[in-house]
């Protein structure tokens, strides 16, 4: 069993996706290759039931038995943080529990909607919280072009000061570079450190470790490029990290279409032989041949300019 999430995670936590058959059934052998694809893209973690999962789609039961069906193939090898945001309290403490009885190592948890006030928003995290107890490592997910939740940093603050169990901080607010870093440097000001992990499809990842982000927890179907420059940049490296960045980021700009991006990202994971089926679960979107000739285009592109700057050539393709 991994250990328990901790405020010293660090590195890249892939956010998964969700396989599923041309039917709509959850697709288990692509979630076995998924899951061994992470693993061997190097990736420090691994987030399930985010909104790239597609956990909305899901049943009550569907996100058990997915949930437990890869926290079983991961087998302790990386921590794994599971969403269980809910607009039903007593259904995310639900999830949640199951989810650290299968052995995740914390749990991740958004803002609903409703939320306005810095006093609603503290008291709705300080409830939920309270009701999963100190056993259970939370991350807190700052996403407000999803929940339309706008967490302040002093709310923010407040909620580390008074919640042990708060030991990981996603942000995903845009523009919020000034947001990380006055979070960043909180315990100057007397807070506990958590861990900063970064979203937003990872369109700003130099600039956010540049600004003292621990990680990157997004979706981008290519985790190997995101591990490969943490790590440069862990290692002191920067201009090398953000060298190899700028040759994904067309195609990391690619996957940031609203909406769209799911089909981009299910495709790609299918051309670099992941899934078996692209398909998100309906209503989600679908590609056309328009926008597969696009893909092609770009993918050749990377691979034609990784080739000049003699970096790897991603697996699969």
């Amino acid at each position: 069993m991994a250990e328990r999430l901790t405020e010293a995670a660090r590195g890249v936590y892939v956010i998964s996706a969700t396989p599923f058959t041309d039917r709509g059934e959850i697709d288990y052998p692509s979630t076995d290759r998924m899951v061994d694809f992470y693993l061997a893209e190097g990736v420090h973690g691994m987030t399930v039931l985010g909104v790239m999962g597609e956990a909305p789609k899901l049943s009550d039961t569907e996100q058990t038995a997915f949930m437990r069906h890869v926290l079983a193939r991961v087998d302790g090898r990386i921590p794994v943080i599971v969403g269980v945001s809910n607009p039903g309290t007593d259904n995310l403490v639900a999830l949640s529990r199951a989810a650290m009885d299968a052995g995740a190592a914390g749990v991740m948890i958004a803002g609903i909607r409703g939320l306005e006030t810095e006093e609603q928003i503290h008291g709705y995290f300080s409830r939920v919280i309270d009701r999963l107890g100190p056993e259970i490592p939370v991350c807190l997910q700052d996403y407000p072009p999803t929940t339309g939740v706008n967490m302040s940093v002093a709310v923010v603050e407040r909620l580390i000061d008074e919640q042990p169990s708060l030991v990981m901080f996603k942000h995903e607010e845009c523009p919020g570079h000034r947001k990380l870093s006055r979070l960043r440097r909180s315990p100057e000001r007397g807070h506990r450190r958590v861990s900063i992990l970064t979203g937003n499809g990872g369109l700003y990842v130099p600039q956010e470790l540049a600004r003292g982000a621990d990680g990157i927890m997004t979706g981008f179907a290519f985790p190997g490029m995101l591990v490969e420059v943490w790590e440069r940049f862990a290692a002191g490296n920067a201009e090398a990290a953000e060298d190899l960045f700028d040759l994904y980021l067309p195609l990391v700009r690619h996957e940031q279409q609203i909406g769209f991006g799911l089909a981009l990202r299910k495709e790609t994971l299918r051309r670099r032989g992941v899934l078996t089926c692209p398909a998100a679960r309906d209503p989600g979107p679908r590609m056309d041949a328009d926008d597969h000739a696009e893909l092609d285009r770009l993918v050749a592109r990377l691979l034609s300019k990784l080739e000049a700057a003699g970096e790897t050539r991603p697996s699969g393709l």
